[in-house]
């Protein structure tokens, strides 16, 4: 099949607790998919073999050949060299250093784009949905960690050596609580799903939040973000305390890289935005107008995603797109 047939695109985004693969048509209209458990505690190679699967698994439930694509772009959390598709050590999958691009392109014979999850997102969101055609857009995504992204002029930002935004890591609390990645009082400490659904699980323990105790108990697996709005919404004003900190510790966070980029719009994503959407965007945007200076307050705005969970494995594919495209017209 020559190049001008290959017409079909991959996106799949590798989370902390899940990977998603999507087939898209040239218009990037979805063809077919596959979910899977990310199983991070299988290791490097066992996490590879299970991306391939997702893949493959997606290509059968499109009905599309292997011979038929383009191209793949994969998403994938912590610090990326996107110039050699590599993942360096992210703290929250249990991988080493792993050169995916080359497994990826060995395995399916086309073109690999490798960036960061949330720069994926924040570009898929950039592309197609809430931050359409903006000149610069940050994306705040608080899940197992904290992803963050940014999109200037069309263009993913980052390092000469490495992928960069990784705003879960900004020191908020001096000698706060352990980090994954060995630091202390990093923002993703105190602010992402885990650091919420931890905290949450102690008000439990306490007696201070009855809906919670009665949906969830102390289980951390069971702590949900879709658990949490509902304690929220039943009346336990310790859990809605809870998630409105950290909110805040997120606008504060942001406030910062406001300064040092001036994005048009902020972006929020992941599952605790998603099942508090109002919440998110109105604490989040306060504690960034209240920590900004005058002139910056109102120079930008914070949405919610559009694309949910779409965001990132659709914007992977329409990376994989303007590197394919771009290379060709060189």
């Amino acid at each position: 099949m020559t190049a001008e047939q290959r017409n079909k695109w991959i996106g799949f985004d590798l989370g902390g607790t899940k990977m998603l693969s999507r087939v898209y048509d040239g218009d990037f209209k979805p063809l077919g998919w596959n979910r899977k458990k990310t199983k991070a505690h299988l290791g490097t190679k066992a996490g590879l073999e299970r991306v391939v699967e997702t893949i493959r698994d997606a290509l059968k439930d499109a009905d599309v050949d292997p011979s038929e694509i383009a191209g793949i772009g994969i998403g994938c959390p912590g610090p990326i060299d996107m110039e050699k598709g590599v993942v360096l050590d992210p703290p929250n999958l249990g991988w080493g250093k792993v050169s995916i691009r080359k497994h990826l392109e060995q395995e399916f014979g086309c073109p690999v784009a490798v960036a960061n999850d949330v720069d994926a997102g924040v570009y898929g969101e950039y592309r197609f949905g809430s931050a359409k055609g903006v000149r610069t857009v940050i994306g705040v995504f608080p899940g197992t960690g904290i992803g963050g992204g940014c999109i200037y002029e069309g263009a993913i930002l980052r390092g000469s050596k490495c992928s960069c935004v990784e705003i879960g890591h900004i020191p908020v609390l001096p000698d706060g609580p352990l980090c994954g990645c060995g630091q202390r009082g990093c923002l993703e400490a105190v602010a992402s799903r885990l650091a919420v659904a931890a905290s949450a699980a102690r008000s439990v323990y306490r007696g201070e939040a009855p809906y919670l105790q009665k949906a969830a108990g102390t289980d951390l697996s069971s702590i949900r973000s879709s658990s949490l709005a509902n304690a929220i919404k039943a009346g336990d004003e310790a859990i809605e305390q809870i998630v409105r900190d950290a909110a805040h510790h997120i606008g504060t966070a942001l406030a910062g890289v406001i300064h040092l980029i001036s994005p048009d719009v902020v972006v929020l994503g992941g599952g605790l935005v998603e099942a508090m959407p109002k919440l998110f965007v109105e604490d989040v945007m306060a504690a960034a107008r209240d920590r900004v200076m005058v002139a910056y307050r109102d120079t930008f705005k914070v949405v919610a995603t559009e694309l949910g969970d779409d965001a990132g494995v659709l914007g992977a594919a329409a990376w994989a797109e303007k590197m394919v495209v771009g290379q060709s017209t060189k």
